[in-house]
């Protein structure tokens, strides 16, 4: 994997270096640390698919050799393939400016063209960083750079153009014509998700930090394929013996993990919290934030959270929309994955990598959409609930801040029978766990097979090297 210049927390307006290397390039140029620095479209002639240049000064501090592989454009350009940005090609807008859907004449690509707004949330800084990161990270579940421009003040960049738009146009809002998306769907784009995670988090070197996983930046190819996007605020993560890095506290209010909004220490567990939130809006259907409900369940999280000790309850956080048309086992396990996701303490949170295998299981199981609705099956023991509530996400059920036992000094709650203790929420996360650590024994079996096979091949080798001297 290639690595990345590192961006100094106590300076967030400026780039600073760090000593890293290439290791497929000899001759590599510097990219100077101010925006000013970045090629314009004009400067294509003499520099079409690099940003740097040599430094001037010794006062100026460089940041790593490498070199960025993406395209520069003239704001003329980019203004011809978005016929000078008319409304009609407006695909939408926030706080960092506004994209537009375009093609380019040169090649004819069909592309998305964000145009950074000069007095908008997205400032040089940013700017650069969504160049350098995208230039360097390339995995099927990010989206891809296509280029940039940086004609004067004008700032914008160039993606790929992904025809469904973002999840939250998905899954928010419908307008009556719009078909809400399936269980199946939902699943398989958390899990796409999730692995784009993975890929920042286990195999950037350093990892990094994307630091705004929502919704609105989970653009969507064909065949809902996730792609995250919008990587303007993206950190990179502490290395050797640093257990956070500290930065402004930057996201999207309701995604934010808490320990980071208090104290703006960031790690891989802040995005961990993030993408427990977008799960629980793919699986209830409900925004982050919602000022036009009721109060008490404006916020998801508080909302949904004191339900996973309730296993009646539980089929209430399902999506509405989804008609009852949904398993409840994999609801259960849904469920079991974005409680652990969303836990208060960063340290009871699962490495993303864990939440990638329990979901690449749950997306590859089928669902048969003509079965009868999971809410019109009645639930074993049912009626025994008002008495007993226990069997919920946690197993618990807390009084006066206890946890009652029963007389047997297990939890409180009725007995599990087959099927039913089988599909539990509780169960599900025991099994979660379970399968997880019987896959690293796996591996760890077959690395100490793979080991003892080569000592085995290289003893017999040495006995025949020795047979034949003699």
């Amino acid at each position: 994997m290639g690595c990345f210049p590192c961006f100094d927390s106590k300076e967030e307006e400026e780039l600073h270096a760090k000593n890293v290397r290439d290791d497929r390039r000899e001759g590599k140029p510097v990219v100077e640390s101010h925006i000013s620095r970045l090629s314009s479209g004009a400067d294509r002639q003499r520099m079409r698919s690099v940003i740097g240049s040599r430094k001037e000064s010794s006062d100026r501090k460089d940041v790593p050799d490498l070199s960025i592989a993406a395209q520069t454009f003239t704001f003329r350009e980019l203004a011809a393939a978005t016929r000078n940005f008319r409304p009609e090609c407006l695909l939408g807008e926030g706080g960092f400016g506004r994209v537009y859907k375009g093609r380019l004449e040169s090649t004819g690509q069909v592309v998305a063209v964000k145009q950074l707004d000069r007095d908008g949330l997205q400032g040089n800084r940013e700017f650069l960083v969504e160049v350098l990161m995208l230039s360097l990270l390339h995995h099927p579940n990010l989206v891809n750079l296509i280029g940039y421009c940086a004609d004067g003040d004008q700032r914008l960049l160039v993606y790929e153009f992904l025809p469904l738009g973002s999840l939250e146009d998905h899954l928010h809002d419908l307008p009556p014509d719009k078909e809400p998306l399936d269980w199946s769907t939902r699943m398989k784009i958390a899990a796409g998700a999730a692995k784009g995670l993975e890929y920042l988090h286990d195999k950037a070197n350093p990892p990094v930090i994307y630091r705004d996983f929502k919704s609105s930046n989970i653009l969507l190819a064909e065949g809902f394929h996730p792609k995250l996007s919008d990587f303007g605020l993206a950190k990179l993560g502490p290395v050797g013996d640093k257990s956070h890095v500290s930065t402004r506290v930057m996201g999207t209010y309701g995604y934010c993990a808490p320990e980071y909004a208090m104290t703006g220490q960031l790690t891989v567990k802040s995005d961990v919290y993030s993408f427990g939130v977008v799960f629980l809006e793919l699986i209830t259907g409900r925004k982050a934030i919602d000022s036009s409900r009721p109060h008490g369940e404006q916020n998801l999280i508080t909302w949904a959270r004191p339900m996973f000790n309730d296993r009646r309850k539980l089929p209430r956080l399902a999506d509405p929309q989804l008609q009852g048309q949904y398993p409840m086992r994999g609801l259960y396990q849904a469920l079991a994955i974005a409680s652990m996701c969303i836990q208060e303490q960063a340290a009871a949170r699962p490495l993303i990598g864990d939440v990638v295998t329990a979901l690449s299981y749950l997306s590859s199981q089928s669902y048969n959409t003509n079965a009868a609705p999971a809410h019109n099956i009645r639930v074993i023991g049912e009626k025994d609930d008002k008495r007993s509530r226990g069997g919920g996400i946690d197993g618990q059920e807390e009084r006066g801040g206890r946890v009652a036992r029963n007389e047997e000094g297990g939890e409180s709650g009725h007995k599990l029978d087959g099927s039913e203790k089988e599909d539990s929420p509780r169960e599900t996360a025991r099994i979660l766990i379970r399968n997880l650590d019987r896959e690293r024994a796996v591996a760890e079996a077959k690395m100490w097979g793979e080991n003892w096979r080569e000592k085995r091949r290289a003893n017999v080798q040495g006995s025949s090297d020795g047979a034949g001297r003699q």
